[in-house]
């Protein structure tokens, strides 16, 4: 029973009288309760703060073009591996040295540049045991000759660098490799899978098992499960492009130059092979991203260079490759601990912090008086990195 206080409590709120209103009163005749407005409920962004990663594959190019890339991987990583693959090549251990310190001069560079030497098929045993000596020559790239971007100069069989790869296992230099055989006969798909054949087995079966090996950019399935059976001495690394796309996003609805690379995208099946592999937690498997910049004029003609640029954006590229499969939680072991791990480099003490935050790809940056067009120009990434200090419409 409803008590008088109470009737003249319902009277108060809804502005009738409680006793004409009978089930017969049209809803319309009704004088509705004042209703609270919404409040918009406002979830704070995710964020995910990890150890500073290192890049175990970074194009800096030479000349002026080394200030863009300097400014971006400085933001993005600790410490970088660097390709030697210039024009001419960076094939000894003084050229290794010139090339250090000219990345170094590049004002503001933070990162730490861990140098490569080109192999050819005249490298000595005696030149790897002069860049062990430098204290700055990590590893030796080994390109086949005619696999990717000057790599005319690479060697034309393995067994010519032999000797140079025996003294690399003994000095404990690492050899980085561009797992695919550049044989015009092969087809440009299987040329990775070939390489694990015909070269990638033997040499392994021939080298001492306390040579370091890193199948570089690996992009197929074939390579994630050569590399997960393969001895502890043998890893790889994998780019952030090889995770998000696939070889639809090169050539469906035309071709689209700034997805060209070498490696080059494969099938969807290849793809998620990749991110099974990365989201894991095998440690064989860490970031490498192969970013490699071109002149916007060379990739977009008759015969477009091989190369994605992605050092503006590799971290947050790659949180949006783990966070499609609910992994984040990964990202750290693959970005910032396996790679220094197996290369026996000390774990960053830095830390970078992701937010869930999209941002607007700048169309173009500056690049030698010229323009490099980076991966998702004009378009969004859905994570940034925490960093009031940075613009990302900056120039050089």
């Amino acid at each position: 029973m409803v008590s008088t206080d109470e009737k003249k409590m319902e009277e108060s709120m809804d502005g009738t009288q409680a006793s004409d209103v009978t089930d017969a009163t049209p809803v319309s005749n009704i004088t509705p309760c004042p209703i609270a407005p919404k409040i918009k409920q406002v979830t704070a962004p995710r964020r995910l703060t990890i150890t500073k990663p290192d890049d175990f594959h970074h194009h800096f190019r030479d000349g002026s073009k080394t200030a863009t890339i300097v400014a971006h991987a400085s933001r993005q990583f600790v410490k970088c591996i660097v390709m030697p693959n210039l024009n001419p090549p960076v094939t000894n251990t003084a050229m290794a040295l010139v090339y250090r310190k000219h990345i170094l001069s590049v004002p503001k560079c933070t990162i730490t540049p861990l140098m490569t030497l080109y192999l050819t098929d005249h490298t000595t045993p005696e030149e790897i045991t002069k860049a062990k000596e430098s204290g700055h020559v990590y590893a030796c790239k080994y390109y086949p000759a005619g696999a990717t971007t000057n790599s005319q100069f690479g060697v034309t069989d393995v067994k010519h660098i032999y000797p140079a790869i025996r003294r690399m296992a003994e000095c404990g230099i690492i050899l980085c490799i561009h797992s695919e055989v550049s044989t015009p006969s092969v087809d440009i798909y299987d040329r990775e899978g070939e390489f694990i054949e015909t070269i990638m087995k033997p040499l392994v079966r021939d080298m001492p098992d306390n040579l370091k090996i890193v199948m570089e950019h690996i992009s197929t399935k074939q390579g994630v499960e050569y590399v997960t059976n393969a001895p502890p001495n043998v890893a790889a690394s994998i780019t952030a492009h090889h995770l998000l796309y696939n070889r639809n996003a090169l050539l469906v609805g035309g071709i689209k130059p700034h997805f060209y690379c070498l490696p080059i995208l494969k099938r969807e099946t290849h793809r998620l092979a990749l991110l099974s592999a990365a989201t894991s937690g095998n440690p064989k498997f860490f970031l490498g991203t192969d970013s490699a910049p071109h002149e916007t004029s060379t990739k977009e003609s008759g015969c477009g260079c091989a190369g994605v640029y992605t050092a503006h954006a590799a971290l947050e590229l790659y949180a949006e490759a783990f966070d499609s499969v609910d992994a984040l939680e990964l990202l750290e072991g693959f970005s910032s601990v396996f790679g220094s791990a197996f290369y026996g480099l000390e774990r960053n003490t830095e830390t970078v912090t992701l937010e869930e935050k999209s941002w607007n790809v700048p169309k173009r940056y500056p690049f030698m008086g010229k323009t490099v067009t980076p991966l998702r120009a004009g378009e969004k990434v859905k994570w940034s990195i925490v960093d009031k200090n940075f613009n990302f419409l900056f120039d050089v």
